[in-house]
């Protein structure tokens, strides 16, 4: 069975104990924030969605495009803004308005930034999912829009 752990699709291995075994790949490994995890931190599961059960949010692969790095988190009212530091080689993807996961969690970008992006958690996201852990500089996985790298790719090659 695949299991979504911060995001990233993995496959579970084996269950002994209460603890669940999974083989990370050089690549994944690479490409998430799962290179720095140490013991003790919290990580959102998600099982995969089952045929026929309705969507919410947008279409996630668990295929992680990069991590980002967490620059600032301001609490405004009862919400919080997140501001996001992402290299530049992934920032081009990034659009407005558009759907993006981070740790698996499927968000919207609300404004891109000179430096990556911004989005807003409201209570109950926070209070569900590992976001509440966070902290400046620390890292997340990030799985971009598909449908907006489709279309930048389909545009480029014309």
């Amino acid at each position: 069975i695949s299991i979504s752990c911060d995001g990233v699709c993995l496959t579970l291995i084996n269950i002994k104990n209460k603890l669940m075994e999974f083989y990370l790949s050089n690549e994944t490994i690479k490409r998430s924030k799962f290179k720095n995890i140490k013991v003790g931190n919290y990580i959102n599961l998600e099982l995969p969605l089952k045929f026929g059960r309705n969507i919410s949010g947008h279409i996630c692969q668990g295929h992680i495009d990069c991590t980002a790095k967490i620059f600032s988190i301001k609490k405004i009212d009862k919400s919080y803004l997140f501001d996001f530091i992402v290299n530049s080689k992934e920032k081009v993807n990034l659009v407005e308005k558009a759907s993006i996961s981070i740790n698996g969690i499927s968000l919207t970008i609300s404004k891109k930034t000179k430096k990556g992006f911004q989005t807003w958690i409201i209570p109950h996201t926070l209070k569900l999912t590992n976001l509440s852990e966070l902290k400046k500089n620390d890292l997340v996985n990030l799985e971009i829009d598909i449908l907006s790298k489709y279309v930048r790719k389909y545009l480029n090659e014309k």
